[in-house]
């Protein structure tokens, strides 16, 4: 790869993945190890990791990691850390995540801590965990958040709220690991069909279920509505995992990474809706999802 392309070189470069065992993780785990670096790859079952280390065309060395388990990050902190030695990390991808789908008033305590743990205060023990190997490597942090950084749609605000948060710390990070030398930038897909959402379906049919009977007759119909036609419009996406992959591999290797990727033009819609538009014009845009249907 040419120095005057703006590019460096993967050269075998160590890469921890999170939330590898599926989806974007697993496309971006087996994209990375095809083009030349050494992923380890983030699962929390060991047969996922067997998994990927059959497909992959690259080396790939799947890690147990538990994003919301300190003991299983220090683990992983410790088994990468035999690995490379002196070389150090060149990228953590911050990827692993849950989607809570729910109106907020039916989000349980428990359920909305599973959400920011998993989202927020893991990812956080992750990058703690990994900023020494980060800073001998001279390496970047990508974090991979959602258009739903920017915007928060009804009946998905406990995930917005995980996302506007994991934005905030990619900020805080960036300006304090500047002096260091360590980069930090963030990814932020739009809605793209991963297995991610017949897990959000299932959960969101579970929680409404769940709900107190005067909470579901005020929002079942315009909530399946709703999850019904969010899924339709992940289905019919043309952004791919692939085309992630490919955002987080320019991150990576950009000589001068941006501080935020779009991929997909909801999410880069969704930037400048919040931007451009005050509240209340927001807030008319998303009246027809919570409208019930006459």
């Amino acid at each position: 790869m040419s120095n005057r392309s703006g590019l460096l070189p993967p050269d075998g470069r160590a890469v921890v993945i999170t939330g590898a065992s599926s989806g974007l993780g697993e496309s971006c785990a087996l994209n990375l190890a095809r083009v030349g670096f050494h992923v380890f790859a983030g699962v929390r079952r060991a047969e996922d990791g067997e998994r990927l280390r059959r497909a992959a065309t690259g080396r790939l060395t799947p890690v147990t990691l538990d994003v919301t388990d300190e003991g299983s990050v220090g683990e992983a902190v410790r088994e990468i850390g035999a690995h490379t030695g002196e070389d150090g990390l060149w990228g953590l991808v911050n990827n692993a995540g849950i989607a809570v789908t729910a109106p907020l008033e039916c989000v349980g305590t428990e359920l909305l801590r599973r959400q920011l743990d998993t989202n927020v205060v893991g990812q956080l023990a992750v990058i703690r965990g990994f900023l020494p190997l980060l800073r001998a490597g001279g390496g970047r942090i990508v974090n991979v958040t959602s258009g739903l950084g920017n915007v928060a749609i009804p009946y998905l605000g406990a995930y917005a709220a995980a996302q506007f948060a994991k934005e905030a710390l990619s900020d805080a990070l960036r300006r304090e690991l500047a002096p260091q030398g360590i980069t930090v930038c963030v990814v932020q897909p739009g809605a793209i069909m991963t297995p991610i959402w017949d897990k959000m379906s299932t959960e969101a049919g579970r929680t409404i279920e769940g709900a107190a009977a005067p909470l579901q007759e005020l929002y079942r119909d315009t909530f399946l509505r709703f999850v019904e036609t969010n899924e339709q419009q992940a289905r019919g996406s043309r952004k791919t995992p692939d085309d992630v992959a490919r955002t987080v591999f320019r991150a990576l290797v950009a000589r001068r990474p941006r501080t935020r990727y779009g991929v997909g033009a909801d999410a880069t819609g969704g930037r400048l809706l919040a931007r451009l538009l005050p509240d209340r014009a927001v807030d008319r845009v998303f009246g027809s999802v919570v409208r019930p249907s006459r």
